[in-house]
């Protein structure tokens, strides 16, 4: 026997069984103590730094199968990619990591889990990794076999396990300034239980209450019927990133050096999202943002493509806060022509297509700058990246000054004549008003004219052109309402509508600080509310309900008081004298009915009103969303009720996690595919 055999066999000794008493530091697993061995059943995980700190989260059954097939197919894993999460990332088997497809993102680890332990704190459960869960499971399987238990293992981290039975399986962590002979492990702490196998352990280990799983959800529960029938798939939502571009120029440097130090946090916020709005009106980076957001939304609108061949679908798309401002003007700003848009999709190559335009090489060759290709793939810099660099991005480069200059002017002209827009007339005052515009169509343009146009406030900028018809925009928390106001727009023409696009909603929460409606932009004649989002589970609100209801009952009783009040001073001025008593009973009598006809006059009132109010024909908003109503209102969280001011800014970023709004956006893409909810929202 050798000296580590002997050893571990002494800590065994010295470790009897735990007693019933300690069982409540660790689970006690359901296995047949008899059972003869079954191979493991594994299953796929991917880690992620979640508060700085590793999070092991399952792949869905689907994915965790597809991956385990590809890993036993006697395939050589290197080079091989397995497609998950809906085609939103790639998992590179041979490397084990995990890769965005449509954005940035770190990579992260992938492995095949088959053995377990809790973890210190969060109380999950934490997978092994391959190679010493492999070693578990074959001595878990020479345990079962011989039915020989109490086998103890050290992990390459010294960490001990011990197999006591097949019921029970504990961690022990090492101590550390343990010395040289190690210590025992009822000297190392609080035992944590080992699990073989991923049954039990819950999916939801990490819960992203975003858009894309509330919809997976609300498909479940609200159309069923047409999910059952194979009449629909999910939605798709990819997201367009054109934050990270615009704050990689440079300028967020420049900002520190004169941003104040109290307040941080807040100063922060505020050079991090509130600035963007600036940015936008500076015409050094608005064309750099329209730019961005237009080629993001074709480059993954082309990959979307490529990567599901197949797809019969159409293409909505939704801007928050700021981002729906630059949709707006960008949707505002498409031709009318698109031309055949099924040739446009089989062809892939409408303004993405790179074969009939120079290469970053042929372009730097034509500045006589061909020496530097070298430095700019080194950094993996293309010519869109290029385009983006500022001069301090070049000179950190190494790129010499006179280079620098040919660069950034080329660059410069280059951006003047990309982008198809309308044709444009430059104002005196520097501003791009197109020379037709349909916000004002079929008006005579005279200085009076109230539709005015939407170029007008805004810096010169050349707008790119889509690949796509959109079928529906999306405005969530939109400023668009008062950005084309202080633009100088005072009304949008009833027969508006965007070349391209069929349908606009703006949703907005009604404390939401940065929201603004578009309706009345419209119809400034007409006072109306905006149209109330149902409920996802159906009715209004309890506490809505409750506010409108005592609403009605203050009104009830105020007529009814009004009325005991008038018979009270009729009383009091009553004659006393009895030779008046006949005549007086007499027109008492006819007093009251009087009285009560005005009373239920006056209650009825009210509801008459209400009546009339839910019988009014549908309101004409014109043209902008096809004919349909455009504002859309949430409904507001009994705790939101309590203090407006306290959740205007936590309002603001509430249609992510919101199911009311998810069920909406659902609700009207499906309706363009003759899709309707298995029953009817009130």
């Amino acid at each position: 026997m050798s000296s580590l055999e002997s050893h571990q066999e002494q800590l065994s000794q010295s470790d009897p069984s735990p007693s019933p008493n300690s069982c409540s530091s660790f689970e006690l697993l359901d296995m047949d103590p008899g059972s003869l061995y079954e191979p493991v059943s594994p299953h796929w995980f991917y880690c992620k730094i979640l508060d700085s700190k590793e999070t092991w989260i399952p792949f869905n059954s689907e994915d965790s199968q597809q991956l385990e097939e590809a890993y036993g197919s006697g395939k050589d894993c290197n080079g091989r990619i397995v497609p998950t999460d809906g085609g939103r990332y790639d998992v590179h088997l041979g490397e084990r990591m995990r890769y965005a497809v449509y954005w940035d993102e770190l990579a992260s680890e992938v492995r095949r889990c088959t053995w377990f332990y809790k973890g210190d704190k969060d109380n999950k459960y934490v997978p092994y990794s391959e190679s010493f869960s492999q070693v578990l499971e074959e001595t878990y399987k020479l345990a079962v076999t011989l039915d020989e238990w109490k086998k103890k293992l050290e992990s390459p981290n010294r960490e001990i396990i011990i197999l006591h039975n097949p019921k029970l399986m504990v961690h022990y962590q090492p101590v550390a300034g343990s010395d040289e002979w190690g210590s025992t492990p009822a000297e190392q702490g609080r035992p944590r239980t080992v699990k073989r196998g991923a049954e039990n352990i819950s999916v939801e280990i990490h819960c992203v209450n975003d858009f894309r799983s509330v919809s997976l959800n609300l498909l479940q529960t609200h159309f069923k019927k047409a999910q059952e029938n194979q009449q629909i798939g999910r939605v798709e939502f990819l997201p367009v990133n054109w934050h990270s571009p615009l704050h990689s120029t440079g300028v967020d440097v420049d900002l520190q050096r004169i941003t104040l130090p109290s307040i941080n946090r807040l100063r922060h916020f505020t050079n991090d999202t509130i600035l963007d709005v600036f940015f936008y009106n500076s015409p050094t980076y608005c064309q750099t943002i329209v730019d961005t957001v237009a080629s993001e939304m074709n480059r993954i609108y082309t990959l979307f493509l490529q990567r599901n061949p197949d797809f019969k679908g159409g293409v909505s798309i939704a801007g928050h806060s700021l981002g729906s401002l630059i949709l707006f003007d960008i949707l505002t700003n498409q031709e009318d022509a698109l031309g055949d848009i099924d040739s446009e999709k089989s062809s892939l190559n409408i303004a993405m297509d790179q074969g009939d335009k120079p290469t970053l090489e042929e372009e730097l060759k034509k500045l006589q700058l061909a020496e530097f290709l070298n430095v700019f793939e080194k950094e993996k810099v293309d010519k869109e990246a290029l385009a983006l660099c500022t001069d301090r991005d070049l000179q950190e480069m190494g790129i010499p000054l006179g280079p620098r200059k040919k660069i950034l002017n080329y660059f410069r002209t280059r951006k003047n004549l990309v982008g198809i827009g309308r044709p444009t007339t430059q104002s005196a005052s520097g501003v791009n008003i197109p020379k037709e515009s349909e916000l004002c169509s079929n008006v005579d343009h005279t200085s009076n004219d109230p539709y005015l146009n939407v170029g007008i406030g805004q810096v010169s900028v050349k707008y790119p052109r889509l690949i796509y018809r959109p079928e529906i925009f999306f405005a969530f928390g939109s400023p668009i309402g008062m950005f084309l106001t202080v633009r100088g727009l005072k009304r949008i023409d009833p027969s508006y509508k965007f070349p391209t696009c069929k349908g606009f909603f703006n949703i907005y929460h009604p404390f939401d600080p940065v929201a603004y409606r578009i309706e009345p932009m419209i119809v400034p004649e007409v006072e109306f509310e905006p149209m109330l989002i149902p409920h996802h589970k159906g009715r209004k609100r309890m506490h809505l309900e409750l506010r409108e209801g005592l609403s009605r009952m203050s009104m009830d009783l105020k007529n009814n008081l009004l009325g005991s009040l008038r018979m009270a001073w009729k009383s009091f001025t009553r004659a006393p004298y009895p030779a008046l008593q006949a005549s007086e009973t007499a027109e008492e009598t006819e007093a009251e009915p009087e009285s009560s006809s005005e009373k239920s006059s006056d209650v009825n009132t009210e509801e008459t009103s209400v009546a009339v109010k839910e019988e009014d024909p549908p309101i004409n908003v014109g043209m902008l969303n096809g004919g349909q109503r455009i504002d859309y209102v949430l409904q507001e969280k009994p705790i939101e009720s309590f203090n407006e001011y306290l959740f205007a800014l936590q309002s603001h970023l509430c249609y992510w996690e919101s199911e009311d709004t998810v069920l909406l956006v659902l609700k009207e893409i499906y309706q363009t595919q003759g899709i309707f909810l298995d029953q009817p929202l009130q």
